[in-house]
Order: structure tokens, then sequence, then C-alpha cells
């Protein structure tokens, strides 16, 4: 099934290697090239701007989504097909999580893994069908996928839900990787 709308959660920080914006561009690029809607959190700054811009000069249609409180401190993008400004972070989850097919985290800090955890979360518990996918650039998420398996191998993670997580290194690897997913539900408790 093609993820036609796909949420991205991502840094409004640069980070401290070129390599992240570079990833966040070519992201938004292949996004624009597959005619797929970018949702993402609105800002004009970071990872999070150069997926935007990207995405924007190469045709593409974006969402934003930003709470008022971080309107002005994640300095919110104003030429965007869309912008929606809402009053929490609950509800920009909320909105961007209606509003797409897919999600992906590209790296990022605190929020990012909170939002991308959230998704992933209800898609284990069933509350969706979507793909949750991770841009692993330069190995960024290599830890965290080693912590994933720590939790599996230690008797708090089916084995099935990591299976459920689509990582690739590549922009155009992970959208295929997440146009061809299949969800699987695994029960919890049975």
């Amino acid at each position: 099934m093609e993820t036609k709308n796909l949420a991205v959660f991502c840094g409004s920080s640069t980070g401290t290697d070129s390599i992240y914006i570079e990833n966040a561009e070519k992201l938004g690029e292949e996004l624009a090239n597959r005619n797929r809607i970018l949702i993402y959190g609105g800002a004009q700054v970071g990872c999070m701007g150069a997926l935007a811009d990207t995405s924007l000069r190469n045709g593409g249609s974006v969402v934003g989504v930003i709470p008022k409180k971080l309107k002005d401190v994640e300095i919110a993008h104003e030429q965007l097909t869309e912008l929606h400004v809402v009053e929490t972070m609950h509800e920009r989850k909320s909105k961007m999580a209606e509003l797409a097919d897919g999600f992906v985290a590209l790296p990022g800090g605190a929020g990012t893994l909170e939002e991308w955890f959230e998704v992933f979360t209800w898609s284990q518990l069933g509350y969706h069908a979507k793909p949750c996918g991770l841009l692993n650039v330069n190995g960024f998420f290599n830890p965290l996928i080693a912590m994933l398996d720590h939790t599996i191998e230690q008797g708090f993670m089916n084995k099935n839900y990591r299976e459920m997580i689509l990582v690739a290194s590549d922009p155009k690897e992970l959208l295929e990787k997440m146009d061809s997913y299949s969800p699987s539900y695994t029960a919890k408790w049975t």
C-alpha cells in the first residue's frame, strides 16, 4: 500500500554532522518526486526546515502542524501548503497521526523519539496498521535498535514487534519498505 501522506518526525536542530541535513533534504526531494504529501512539525529551522524546504522546492505538498507555544520557538514555516496551529503537543501528534498513512523518524532529540515511539506503540496495540520507519542516517539509531533488541532479550517486548520497525539508511529504500509494508498484529496477551 502506498504511503501517500507521510508523517516525519525530526529535529528542529541541525545536528553536528551535515549528513543529517543532507538526508533530510534527500527525503524531502524523494517525497516530492513521488507525489507524496509531507506531514511534519511545521518548523522552518533545523532538519525540519531542510526537509520541508526541499520538498517544496521540488514541487511537493507540505503540511505542518505546530503548537501555538512553539510557533515562535521553532519558528513556524509560513510558506507551507498548509499549516495547522494547535493548542498542545497532544493535539499536534493527534493531528499528524490522523493525516498520515505512515510514520518516519529522522535523527532528532527527545521530542522526535517520543513522537515516533507513541505511534509505534499504537501500532503494537493495534490502534493503527500504518508503517513505522527509522531513517538510520550515519548509524544514528543503532544504539536505539540495540536497546529494543535488549528489551526483547529481557522479556519486555515481543520479537514480532521489532519486525514491525522498518529501518534503512537511504530515503528511497525506506520509502520502498514503507510502500510494501504488510501490517501484522500480535496480541500482547492471549
